[in-house]
């Protein structure tokens, strides 16, 4: 086996692709950030009829929100393409920062409970490395 510095070509860059060595398909750390319950769900028009397939695990997206009028560091919390809620404003300052900065974050569902007409989300938030 050659030792040598293998020159960039076309098709190598094609094999890697434009995501770099994560095309390759290495594994990503996942790190266990905070336990949250989702902020402002009762502002989700549709979430009395999302509660039911909010199962344990399921990954919620987490989505910056910079121009929010209410909070400048708001991220909004997805799922699928339902907006259910809001990381909550007194934990989401260094989260903001880092997103910011270009790291990725997601949401895992822990427990859903309907409290009257409120739907309490609890979650787990993680931070991709």
């Amino acid at each position: 086996m050659s030792h040598e510095i293998i020159p960039v070509s076309p098709e190598l860059l094609a094999l890697i692709g434009t995501e770099g060595i994560n095309a390759l398909g290495l594994p990503k750390r996942e790190i266990f950030l905070l336990d949250i319950v989702v902020a402002g769900t009762s502002f989700c028009p549709i979430v009395q009829e999302l509660y039911p397939t909010l199962l344990p695990d399921t990954v919620l997206r987490m989505v910056r929100q910079p121009p929010n009028e209410h909070d400048e560091n708001a991220i909004a919390i997805y799922y699928e393409e339902h907006r259910i809620g809001y990381v909550p404003q007194e934990l989401n300052l260094v989260i903001s920062r880092l997103m910011d900065a270009g790291k990725e974050f997601y949401a895992r569902v822990v427990q859903v409970k309907k409290i009257h007409e409120w739907v309490r989300i609890s979650a787990k938030l993680f931070m991709i490395e």
